[in-house]
């Protein structure tokens, strides 16, 4: 039996299962694409911008809504500690305007590279083109999931990591809303937010505007 296994191959899923690892447990990534880190490949506009290097304190203030649920967060895992792990695996970032962190390669490969590579250098099992149809549970516990083929993966514990629905594209397409549902748990209808707007004008057609912040 695997000690964790991580459903999603995106930015979450690939964080949650190196420190799954590095925290000693056996460690099985499931992606029902057949790349990992599709999403944070054009994050950034290609580019990653990885963090923000400003004070937390400062950054709370530019959060909307309720910033207080970030701070148990960044207690864990600062900004700072973000930086480091690049670093640390010989990304090297710059700081542009406003304090975003970029690498200094302007190319959000080489961020994802990084990534798997650490991943797979800590022995981490990814298993592309696997989707998951449930997550298994018995008694409160998880105890595994079951693929799209009908194959039993037993695990003692599972993260979810599908993403949102917001760029299907990329594999994400609101599927941990149903296994989430599935388990019992409620969720709040979800509603865009960080989305493409999509027009026929011309100005918008022939990308004109294209790269214009609002």
């Amino acid at each position: 039996m695997t000690d964790v296994v991580v459903i999603g191959g995106g930015p979450a899923g690939l964080m949650a299962a190196i420190a799954a690892r590095e925290a000693g447990a056996s460690v099985v990534l499931l992606e029902k694409g057949d790349k990992l880190g599709r999403k944070l490949a054009i994050s950034g506009g290609g580019r990653c911008n990885v963090t923000n290097a400003k004070p937390i304190p400062e950054l709370m203030q530019h959060v909307l809504g309720n910033p207080k649920f970030l701070y148990s967060s960044f207690h864990r895992f600062s900004n700072q500690d973000i930086i480091q792990f690049f670093e640390r695996l010989g990304v090297r970032l710059k700081e542009e305007d406003r304090g975003r962190m970029f690498p200094v390669s302007d190319d959000a490969r080489t961020v994802v590279r990084a990534v798997i590579r650490y991943m797979e250098q800590l022995g981490v099992k990814a298993r592309l083109n696997t989707p998951v149809r449930r997550i298994l549970a018995q008694d409160g516990r998880v105890t595994g999931v079951e693929t799209g083929n009908r194959e039993i993966v037993p695990a003692a514990a599972c993260v979810l990591a599908t993403g949102g629905a917001s760029v299907p594209q990329t594999g994400s397409t609101g599927d941990g809303y149903r296994f989430a549902e599935a388990l019992g748990h409620t969720v709040v209808p979800p509603y865009p937010t960080a989305v493409p707007l999509t027009s026929d004008h011309p100005r918008i057609r022939d990308r004109s505007l294209q790269g214009l912040s609002l």
